[in-house]
Protein backbone atom coordinates (compact mmCIF):
# COMPACT_ATOMS: atom_id res chain seq x y z
CA UNK A 1 0.00 0.00 0.00
CA UNK A 2 1.12 3.85 -0.25
CA UNK A 3 1.42 5.52 3.00
CA UNK A 4 2.12 8.87 3.81
CA UNK A 5 3.65 9.68 6.93
CA UNK A 6 3.52 12.79 9.25
CA UNK A 7 3.89 14.30 12.70
CA UNK A 8 3.33 17.34 14.77
CA UNK A 9 7.03 16.89 16.44
CA UNK A 10 9.17 17.45 13.67
CA UNK A 11 11.03 15.52 10.71
CA UNK A 12 13.80 14.51 13.27
CA UNK A 13 11.34 12.92 15.46
CA UNK A 14 12.52 9.62 17.06
CA UNK A 15 8.46 8.48 16.62
CA UNK A 16 7.92 9.00 13.15
CA UNK A 17 11.65 7.49 12.21
CA UNK A 18 10.59 4.31 14.01
CA UNK A 19 7.22 4.23 11.93
CA UNK A 20 8.78 4.75 8.77
CA UNK A 21 11.43 2.31 9.62
CA UNK A 22 9.08 -0.22 10.47
CA UNK A 23 6.60 0.32 7.80
CA UNK A 24 8.58 0.45 4.91
CA UNK A 25 9.29 -3.47 5.00
CA UNK A 26 5.70 -3.83 3.59
CA UNK A 27 4.64 -0.64 2.76
CA UNK A 28 5.43 2.26 0.07
CA UNK A 29 6.24 5.34 1.70
CA UNK A 30 6.51 9.18 1.54
CA UNK A 31 7.09 10.93 4.95
CA UNK A 32 5.78 14.72 4.94
CA UNK A 33 6.63 16.10 8.43
CA UNK A 34 6.80 19.64 9.66
CA UNK A 35 10.14 21.16 9.68
CA UNK A 36 10.18 21.84 13.24
CA UNK A 37 8.23 21.16 16.76
CA UNK A 38 3.86 21.97 15.87
CA UNK A 39 3.20 20.24 18.78
CA UNK A 40 -0.58 21.77 20.02
CA UNK A 41 -1.37 23.86 16.63
CA UNK A 42 -4.63 21.65 16.23
CA UNK A 43 -5.95 21.86 12.64
CA UNK A 44 -4.24 25.36 11.62
CA UNK A 45 -3.19 25.69 8.27
CA UNK A 46 -0.56 28.42 6.76
CA UNK A 47 -2.52 31.03 4.33
CA UNK A 48 -0.25 34.58 4.26
CA UNK A 49 2.78 33.03 3.96
CA UNK A 50 4.77 30.43 1.35
CA UNK A 51 5.08 26.93 2.21
CA UNK A 52 8.91 25.51 2.36
CA UNK A 53 9.76 22.25 1.42
CA UNK A 54 13.03 20.54 1.19
CA UNK A 55 13.86 16.71 0.33
CA UNK A 56 15.58 15.33 3.26
CA UNK A 57 17.61 12.67 3.52
CA UNK A 58 17.28 10.41 6.78
CA UNK A 59 19.88 7.87 7.36
CA UNK A 60 18.93 4.51 7.59
CA UNK A 61 15.75 4.94 5.80
CA UNK A 62 15.00 4.46 2.20
CA UNK A 63 12.08 6.13 2.31
CA UNK A 64 11.64 9.37 0.49
CA UNK A 65 11.12 12.16 2.93
CA UNK A 66 10.06 16.00 2.75
CA UNK A 67 10.15 18.81 5.71
CA UNK A 68 7.52 21.41 5.58
CA UNK A 69 7.67 24.89 7.00
CA UNK A 70 3.95 24.68 8.06
CA UNK A 71 1.71 22.61 10.39
CA UNK A 72 0.80 19.22 10.39
CA UNK A 73 -2.52 19.91 8.32
CA UNK A 74 0.00 21.55 5.78
CA UNK A 75 2.05 18.98 5.37
CA UNK A 76 -1.06 16.54 4.55
CA UNK A 77 -2.61 18.76 2.10
CA UNK A 78 0.74 19.35 0.16
CA UNK A 79 1.66 16.04 0.50
CA UNK A 80 -1.15 14.56 -1.02
CA UNK A 81 -1.60 17.64 -3.81
CA UNK A 82 1.98 18.21 -4.76
CA UNK A 83 4.52 15.55 -3.07
CA UNK A 84 2.86 12.11 -3.87
CA UNK A 85 2.19 11.33 -7.32
CA UNK A 86 -0.09 8.35 -6.50
CA UNK A 87 -2.87 7.31 -4.93
CA UNK A 88 -2.31 7.33 -0.99
CA UNK A 89 -4.25 4.10 0.54
CA UNK A 90 -3.93 5.77 4.53
CA UNK A 91 -1.87 8.29 6.35
CA UNK A 92 -0.18 7.51 9.58
CA UNK A 93 0.41 10.31 11.95
CA UNK A 94 2.63 9.96 14.63
CA UNK A 95 3.60 8.58 17.11
CA UNK A 96 3.53 11.37 19.33
CA UNK A 97 5.89 12.75 21.86
CA UNK A 98 2.95 12.27 24.72
CA UNK A 99 -0.25 10.90 24.89
CA UNK A 100 -3.48 12.41 23.15
CA UNK A 101 -6.32 10.97 24.79
CA UNK A 102 -9.35 12.44 26.43
CA UNK A 103 -10.15 15.91 25.30
CA UNK A 104 -6.87 16.55 24.87
CA UNK A 105 -7.06 15.56 20.91
CA UNK A 106 -8.86 18.69 20.47
CA UNK A 107 -5.21 20.84 20.53
CA UNK A 108 -3.16 17.74 18.67
CA UNK A 109 -1.41 18.47 15.96
CA UNK A 110 -1.11 14.76 15.45
CA UNK A 111 -4.31 13.97 14.99
CA UNK A 112 -5.39 16.97 13.14
CA UNK A 113 -3.13 16.10 10.77
CA UNK A 114 -5.13 12.53 10.45
CA UNK A 115 -8.41 14.20 10.43
CA UNK A 116 -7.53 16.55 7.38
CA UNK A 117 -6.42 13.27 5.86
CA UNK A 118 -10.07 11.87 5.79
CA UNK A 119 -11.06 15.50 4.57
CA UNK A 120 -9.63 14.81 2.13
CA UNK A 121 -11.25 11.11 1.62
CA UNK A 122 -8.19 8.87 3.00
CA UNK A 123 -8.61 7.32 6.02
CA UNK A 124 -6.15 7.67 8.43
CA UNK A 125 -4.29 6.50 12.23
CA UNK A 126 -3.11 9.04 14.51
CA UNK A 127 -0.67 6.87 17.10
CA UNK A 128 1.03 8.21 20.38
CA UNK A 129 2.51 7.30 23.57
CA UNK A 130 3.73 8.82 26.95
CA UNK A 131 5.96 11.79 26.68
CA UNK A 132 8.80 10.24 29.17
CA UNK A 133 8.72 6.87 26.57
CA UNK A 134 12.11 5.43 26.14
CA UNK A 135 13.34 4.65 22.54
CA UNK A 136 11.80 1.05 22.51
CA UNK A 137 8.33 1.86 23.18
CA UNK A 138 8.31 3.46 19.58
CA UNK A 139 9.36 0.40 18.02
CA UNK A 140 6.31 -1.22 19.85
CA UNK A 141 4.04 1.07 18.99
CA UNK A 142 5.23 1.20 15.41
CA UNK A 143 4.45 -2.89 15.01
CA UNK A 144 1.02 -2.37 16.62
CA UNK A 145 0.65 0.23 14.13
CA UNK A 146 1.76 -2.43 11.40
CA UNK A 147 -1.28 -4.86 12.71
CA UNK A 148 -3.81 -2.13 13.13
CA UNK A 149 -3.35 -1.07 9.30
CA UNK A 150 -3.64 -4.46 8.01
CA UNK A 151 -7.00 -4.51 10.14
CA UNK A 152 -8.17 -1.68 9.16
CA UNK A 153 -7.53 -2.09 5.63
CA UNK A 154 -8.91 -6.05 6.07
CA UNK A 155 -11.75 -4.57 6.97
CA UNK A 156 -12.07 -2.19 4.40
CA UNK A 157 -12.48 0.94 6.81
CA UNK A 158 -14.23 3.88 5.38
CA UNK A 159 -12.50 7.05 3.98
CA UNK A 160 -13.93 9.24 6.76
CA UNK A 161 -12.65 7.55 10.01
CA UNK A 162 -9.36 8.43 11.85
CA UNK A 163 -7.86 5.86 14.43
CA UNK A 164 -6.68 7.20 17.53
CA UNK A 165 -4.04 4.56 19.18
CA UNK A 166 -2.31 5.44 22.17
CA UNK A 167 0.64 2.60 23.11
CA UNK A 168 1.54 2.69 27.35
CA UNK A 169 4.73 3.08 27.82
CA UNK A 170 5.40 -0.09 29.19
CA UNK A 171 7.71 -3.34 28.16
CA UNK A 172 5.92 -5.32 24.92
CA UNK A 173 5.46 -8.32 26.95
CA UNK A 174 3.58 -6.32 30.01
CA UNK A 175 1.24 -4.93 27.16
CA UNK A 176 -2.21 -6.43 28.04
CA UNK A 177 -3.18 -6.17 24.25
CA UNK A 178 -5.91 -3.96 22.89
CA UNK A 179 -8.88 -2.46 23.63
CA UNK A 180 -11.26 -0.06 21.23
CA UNK A 181 -12.88 2.30 23.59
CA UNK A 182 -14.51 5.77 23.74
CA UNK A 183 -12.35 9.16 24.88
CA UNK A 184 -12.19 9.80 28.29
CA UNK A 185 -11.07 13.45 30.03
CA UNK A 186 -8.03 15.01 29.93
CA UNK A 187 -7.55 18.44 30.48
CA UNK A 188 -4.92 21.04 31.63
CA UNK A 189 -5.40 23.42 34.55
CA UNK A 190 -3.28 26.29 32.77
CA UNK A 191 -1.71 29.35 34.45
CA UNK A 192 0.61 32.38 33.08
CA UNK A 193 3.66 33.06 34.86
CA UNK A 194 4.46 36.62 34.29
CA UNK A 195 8.30 37.12 33.82
CA UNK A 196 10.63 40.51 33.36
CA UNK A 197 10.29 42.07 30.42
CA UNK A 198 12.47 44.62 28.80
CA UNK A 199 9.92 47.20 28.02
CA UNK A 200 6.44 48.61 28.54
CA UNK A 201 4.68 45.28 27.66
CA UNK A 202 3.50 42.50 30.08
CA UNK A 203 5.27 39.26 29.19
CA UNK A 204 3.83 35.63 29.98
CA UNK A 205 4.64 32.26 29.99
CA UNK A 206 2.12 29.26 29.81
CA UNK A 207 2.80 26.72 32.73
CA UNK A 208 0.23 24.24 33.78
CA UNK A 209 -0.91 20.87 35.42
CA UNK A 210 -2.11 18.04 33.85
CA UNK A 211 -5.56 16.59 35.21
CA UNK A 212 -6.87 13.07 33.60
CA UNK A 213 -10.36 11.68 34.57
CA UNK A 214 -9.70 7.84 34.03
CA UNK A 215 -13.71 7.08 32.87
CA UNK A 216 -14.57 3.95 33.16
CA UNK A 217 -14.12 1.92 29.73
CA UNK A 218 -12.25 5.37 28.36
CA UNK A 219 -8.60 5.61 26.38
CA UNK A 220 -7.01 6.90 29.57
CA UNK A 221 -8.85 3.92 32.17
CA UNK A 222 -7.28 1.47 29.45
CA UNK A 223 -3.60 2.63 28.74
CA UNK A 224 -3.20 3.33 32.81
CA UNK A 225 -4.32 -0.50 32.92
CA UNK A 226 -1.61 -1.78 29.87
CA UNK A 227 -3.55 -1.56 26.80
CA UNK A 228 -3.15 0.05 23.67
CA UNK A 229 -6.71 1.89 22.98
CA UNK A 230 -8.25 2.58 19.65
CA UNK A 231 -10.81 4.96 19.51
CA UNK A 232 -12.48 5.78 16.01
CA UNK A 233 -12.68 9.28 15.38
CA UNK A 234 -15.15 11.49 13.00
CA UNK A 235 -14.75 15.18 12.14
CA UNK A 236 -18.64 15.55 12.32
CA UNK A 237 -18.47 17.44 16.25
CA UNK A 238 -22.35 17.69 15.95
CA UNK A 239 -24.13 16.09 19.49
CA UNK A 240 -27.11 14.58 17.76
CA UNK A 241 -28.40 13.67 21.61
CA UNK A 242 -29.63 17.21 21.90
CA UNK A 243 -29.84 18.25 18.13
CA UNK A 244 -33.88 17.77 18.38
CA UNK A 245 -33.65 19.84 21.56
CA UNK A 246 -31.91 23.08 20.69
CA UNK A 247 -33.95 22.52 17.51
CA UNK A 248 -36.97 23.37 19.97
CA UNK A 249 -35.42 26.21 21.55
CA UNK A 250 -35.81 28.13 17.78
Amino acid sequence: MKLLLTNDDGIHAKGIYALCKELEQYHDITMVAPNDQRSATSHSITIAESLIVKEERLQGLKSKAYSVSGTPADCVRIGLNQLVDQKVDMVISGTNIGYNMGTDILYSGTVSAAVEATLCGIPAIAISTDQDAELEVYDIAAKYVAEIIEKAMGNKIEDDIVLNVNVPAIEQKDIKGMKVCKIGKMQYKPFFKETESSDMSRRYNLEGERIVDHIDESDSYYVNKGYVTITPLHYDLTNFQILKNVSTWF
